[in-house]
């Protein structure tokens, strides 16, 4: 049986990254527990706009759980109370009526501020631009049993390769560190054989832009690895530090 909750929800307003950022109150009333956490949040713009004042800007895109988009901080957690999911995957069952609800941005030197809980990501494009990437000759495919892999190392890539990069793991970090995005995708790559001819030059790479770029060093308290929406594991970074020793020791 459908049930309605009414609670209060806090959202953060901020114009830009230098602007000064401060939280709006909100009463929601009869939300019904079936609807989703953004949709909840549409429900709010659409009573702003009816009363003539501006929208809370969020980043969203599918709604499925797989574009990384809706990053939002919710009552002390990256993506909110839910394990193993996303905020469009997080319903408001999860929460009680009556209760006061908290939404941020993801906190990160890395990430500024675009408006309100809308950040911008576009260091995990740089850290990929610098070596997420195979090198192929183009032209025909080759046949997908051409090159031989164990399963276990298939479906292991498979397992990293489910990073969606939303910035969770950063979110969650008391020190803003990247190492399980960047591990994630270094382990995807190192693991299978069209990987290995550039893991050194990856390795180090993307190690590199990622503390060109702000983000803070990893000190293995594993709340990365507690909140990530896709159950990215730290053994990932592990990996990553061997592939960067490797790599410094061949230079």
């Amino acid at each position: 049986m459908e049930k309605n909750i009414s609670f209060t929800l806090k959202v953060w307003r901020q114009n830009g990254p230098k602007a000064k950022g401060h939280f709006d109150t909100f009463e929601m009333k009869d939300i019904p527990t079936d609807t989703s956490f953004l949709e909840m949040l549409d429900i709010l713009n659409e009573q702003l706009i009816e009363s003539g004042k501006e929208p809370f800007v969020f980043d969203h895109d599918c709604r499925e759980g797989i574009c990384g988009m809706c990053s939002l901080y919710i009552n002390g957690h990256p993506h909110g109370p839910a394990t193993g999911a996303t905020t469009c995957q997080l319903y408001m069952r999860r929460f009680n009526d009556g209760d006061v609800i908290t939404v941020e941005p993801w906190r990160s030197a890395a990430f500024p501020v675009i408006k309100d809980c809308m950040v911008d990501r576009g260091a995990f494009d740089k850290i990929i631009q610098a070596g997420g990437y195979v090198t192929v000759r183009t032209g025909q495919p080759q046949d997908a049993n051409a090159i031989l892999i164990p399963k276990e190392a298939a479906d292991e890539a498979m397992d990293c390769a489910t990073c969606i990069g939303c910035g969770c793991c950063v979110a969650a970090c008391k020190n803003g560190s990247a190492m399980l995005f960047v591990s994630s995708k270094v382990s995807q790559l190192a693991l299978l054989p069209q990987g290995r001819p550039e893991a050194a030059k990856r390795a180090k790479a993307m190690i590199m832009k990622m503390e060109e770029l702000g983000f803070g060093n990893c000190t293995n308290t594993r709340a990365c690895e507690a909140e990530c929406p896709k159950n990215e594991s730290i053994a990932n970074i592990a990996r990553l530090n061997r592939e960067f020793i490797k790599a410094k020791l061949n230079d």
